[in-house]
């Protein structure tokens, strides 16, 4: 019987060092790898580039990498409520490249899919498009973007089984799926660990063959940046 679960994140995370491109699941705070991002701080893991849809907050998620100066380089697609990001990338300390957020989407599944360059009109006429090549389809401007893939790609899922098959959770999903297929080697903390023949296959939105390692994360805060709701006194 297939299985790639490793007991904690600390096996899980075995390779990884310095100087590594790595993907980072997740949508602001939503749908990260909390246990793995804070192993990475724990092994003091640098000089880093990140692909991330943005860098968490100033406290949680990659803001703590950030922090550390743990990373040199993240591309993504918004500074977000991430004050130390943005000092960082004004000072010059962090080298970043900002994409379109569909661009940066679509960069990674390219990856996962094999697929080396694709055209899009995003981008063009702005400073994103700066030494792309262009090209006019159906009478409109297009930049020749390129694949996004990773030394390691680390996601959160909801749930997952002992042959990697993954199930996101609502807006948990966002950029894991498309990282999950982009990465040398993938790895999965999950909120439930569960049997293979446990998931129906027709929920399951990552099949085990992009996952090389998963274990049970621990502990989810599951921040939120931003609270809309208030209490009724």
């Amino acid at each position: 019987m297939i299985t790639k679960v490793v007991s904690n994140v600390q096996k899980a995370l075995e390779g990884v060092a310095d100087n590594m491109t790595l993907m980072i699941g997740g949508f602001g705070l939503c749908g990260i790898p909390e246990n793995s991002i804070a192993e990475l701080v724990a092994k003091g893991t640098k000089n880093l580039t990140c692909i991330s849809n943005n860098a968490g907050v100033d406290n949680f998620g990659l803001g703590l990498l950030l922090q550390k100066k743990q990373i040199k380089k993240m591309i993504s697609s918004y500074v977000g409520e991430n004050d130390e990001f943005e000092r960082q990338m004004l000072s010059g300390e962090l080298e970043v490249d900002l994409i379109p957020q569909g661009s940066l989407a679509e960069r990674c599944r390219a990856g996962g899919a094999g697929i080396p360059a694709f055209y899009t009109p995003a981008g063009f006429g702005t400073e994103v498009a700066v030494g792309k090549e262009v090209r006019e389809f159906n009478g409109k401007a297009h930049i020749l973007e390129s694949a996004l893939t990773a030394d390691f790609a680390i996601v959160k899922a909801w749930k997952g089984d002992h042959a990697g098959n993954l199930i996101f959770k609502a807006t948990a999903k966002n950029f894991n799926p498309v990282m999950a297929m982009a990465g040398k080697i993938t790895i999965a903390e999950v909120e439930e660990l569960v049997p293979v023949g446990e998931l129906s296959p027709n929920e399951i939105h990552t099949p085990g063959i992009f996952v090389q390692r998963i274990f049970k994360g621990e502990l989810f805060e599951k921040r939120i940046e931003q609270r809309t709701v208030q209490s009724i006194l």
